[in-house]
């Protein structure tokens, strides 16, 4: 990893949405003598103070983090291109012209992609935050992460490294799930591929390019089987709804190019999608300056933040539920208990001494608590045991007197009966000494839960369809990559169905491009195997029609080519004699005279004008007069390659 120095490396962040680009100061920019003098001016320092001052005061991001000089000749820069000549006529431009923030961040910053940008914050992250999430949830319990802003994809499948570092690779891809999102379509189509080369994979810690990547010629490509975990998907911070239940939510230098109101809008979003002991990583720059109600924070320099436990519609924080009775209007006692009585949640009042005082009929028909119940104390019921962390619940509820709410708890009613209810407990106002009395209100979520795994069925239904589609198409690496981002993200949205569709439409155009090509080969090589029999054909029949016999030998004597009148002569047909050696042929002809004419041409002594007469032995068992010549047959570099012996019969010998 590197240094943070903005003049060398800068902050790590996004632009616009566009997440693990680094803000990078150029050092080395040269200015016009104007735009140096003022640079080195000092009565303008103060007017250039005053500009960082508003874009932290009003955008809520802070350059005072940077080196002065970097960040100065970036915004004389950006002066220069407006029009103007000192800061203060350029702080006036930023008042009105709300779109020149743009403009500015653009200018000052300069996007650096990379693995593990802000290479402190990332410790910290692998180190402290990580294993904070980690530390309250059950072995199994899902793990839910959000990159928003992704860009390319170094942030978020960094983030996957460092979750399968905590947790293990078999862990990992069990519970971990991590959505990364951008609004630039082409950023997003870079980062399922998930390919980077040997220097965009350099500042990863030691081993983990081997651990993470697979080589895929000169490029490595993130492990397949992680990377189902990482799930990419189009979403605009603005205007759609975010991920909810989140533990972790990444959004590095993306707020800076808001302006205040829709600041205020998204970080809401963001205070709701993340669990309650959720963690917000911001980029270095940013502050957060109006919200703190909103996110605490864990570590300020490093920019982690947790969620308010307790916020309004609003954003303001919420205390404990408090009166003072002298405020409220008196009401009968027997108006209480009705109102108690016919309430549709199960409720149960417990005294400052844990006795059970008031229990009402929802209570009794969904929880099992009678009459009998009544006067008891509250640890002791049957209900404390079969509801798991109820007890626990309850105990923190008295011993810290904030509310506490238990998810989707479980209840068997029966062995044949299983209900799931939202429990809120509720401390209630009592004196300092008396202890605190307790509510517990239970919110039957049966049907919900069915309905979430009537939808995880169907989704593990899904999953097993792409299974098989992934193995119809294993062997073609790219289309695999786009049918297996198609299907993960059905796990976001049911309208990218359709984008499933359309790359598998994408997929059958290229294997009908491929068929094409390999139809074009194959008329080719059509073409040439028909020219080549015809050549053959051509040859045979030249062979064939010489009344000469003619045999063709290479240049170790064997035989190449043995034409019909030397079948005739010494009855052995071609398949018999062509790629035997000559003098191993059973004919009636003293091969050893035929040898050294045929030495002689391979060693390129001029061929004899006069042939050799012999005589020999012929298929039919008649002594033949022979006339043999032999030439040599010419290779492409005009040396010999081999020879070509032509007999001619001049009359039969008498027998």
């Amino acid at each position: 990893m590197t240094g943070d120095d903005p003049e060398d490396h800068g902050d790590h962040g996004d632009h616009g949405d566009h997440g693990d680009h680094g803000d990078h100061l150029d050092p080395g920019d040269h200015l016009d003598g104007a735009a140096s003098a003022a640079l080195l001016d000092p009565a303008q320092g103060a007017e250039f103070e005053a500009v960082l001052t508003f874009l932290k005061e009003s955008r809520g991001f802070d350059f005072t983090g940077y080196k002065r000089s970097s960040v100065q000749r970036r915004v004389v820069r950006r002066m220069q291109q407006v029009g103007v000549s000192t800061f203060a006529e350029y702080l006036d431009v930023l008042q009105v012209d709300t779109e020149e923030f743009t403009q500015l961040f653009n200018t000052v910053l300069i996007n650096v992609t990379g693995f593990l940008r802000d290479p402190e914050a990332w410790r910290e992250l692998a180190e402290q935050v990580v294993p904070g999430i980690l530390a309250p949830k059950s072995r199994g319990d899902s793990v839910r992460v959000w990159s928003a802003g992704c860009a390319s994809g170094e942030e978020a499948y960094g983030l996957a490294m460092v979750f399968a570092e905590a947790l293990g690779i078999e862990e990992f891809r069990a519970r971990v799930k991590v959505y990364a999102t951008d609004v630039d379509e082409d950023a997003l189509a870079t980062a399922r591929q998930a390919t980077y080369t040997d220097k965009e994979l350099q500042t990863l810690p030691s081993g983990w390019r081997e651990r993470y990547f697979e080589r895929a010629g000169s490029r490595w490509t993130f492990r397949s089987d992680l990377r189902r975990s990482v799930i990419f998907g189009r979403n605009d911070l603005v205007q759609d709804a975010p991920i909810g239940r989140l533990d972790l939510l990444v959004c590095r230098n993306t707020l800076m190019y808001l302006n205040a109101e829709t600041q205020a809008r998204v970080l809401r979003r963001f205070h709701f999608a993340l669990n309650t002991a959720g963690v917000l990583f911001l980029g270095k720059a940013e502050m957060l300056l109006s919200h703190g109600r909103l996110f605490l924070p864990v570590d300020l320099k490093r920019r982690f933040f947790r969620k308010a436990e307790q916020v309004d519609p609003s954003g303001r924080a919420m205390s404990t539920l408090t009166r003072s009775p002298a405020a409220e209007p008196r009401v009968e006692g027997w108006l209480e208990d009705e109102a108690l009585l016919h309430s549709p949640l199960a409720t149960l009042v417990i005294t400052p001494e844990e006795i059970v005082s008031k229990a009402n009929r929802r209570a009794e028909a969904q929880l099992g608590i009678t009459t009998r119940e009544i006067g008891r104390r509250f640890t002791e019921l049957e209900l404390c045991h079969r509801i798991a962390g109820l007890r626990s619940s309850y105990e923190d509820v008295r011993r810290n007197r904030t509310s506490l709410w238990q998810h989707e708890a479980e209840f068997s009613r029966s062995s044949s009966e299983t209900l799931y209810f939202d429990i809120q407990i509720v401390p209630l106002q009592g004196q300092a000494d008396d202890g605190v009395a307790v509510a517990l209100f239970f919110t039957d979520v049966t049907r919900y839960r069915r309905m979430t795994g009537e939808l995880q069925a169907a989704h593990r239904q899904v999953e097993t369809a792409y299974e098989e589609l992934q193995s119809t198409v294993e062997e073609l690496e790219t289309t695999n990559e786009e049918l297996q981002s198609t299907v993960e993200e059905l796990e976001t949205t049911n309208e990218e169905l359709q984008s499933t569709v359309e790359e598998l439409e994408t997929t059958n155009e290229e294997l009908q491009s491929t068929n094409d090509e390999l139809q074009s080969m194959n008329d080719e090589l059509r073409e040439r195997t028909a020219q080549l029999d015809h050549a053959n054909d051509f040859l045979g029949a030249v062979l064939g029609s010489l009344r000469t016999a003619v045999v063709v030998v290479d240049g170790e004597l064997v035989v190449q080519a043995w034409n019909g009148q030397a079948e005739d002569l010494w009855g052995l047909r071609p398949d018999e004699a062509v790629g035997r050696h000559l003098l191993n042929l059973d004919i009636g002809l003293a091969t050893d005279r035929v040898r050294p004419l045929v030495r002689d041409v391979l060693h390129e002594e001029p061929p004899r004008e006069d042939p050799l007469r012999v005589e020999a032995i012929n298929r039919r068992g008649r002594t033949v007069r022979l006339a043999i010549g032999v030439s040599p047959l010419l290779g492409r570099e005009g040396r010999p390659d081999g020879a070509i012996i032509l007999m001619d019969q001049t009359d039969t010998a008498p027998a």
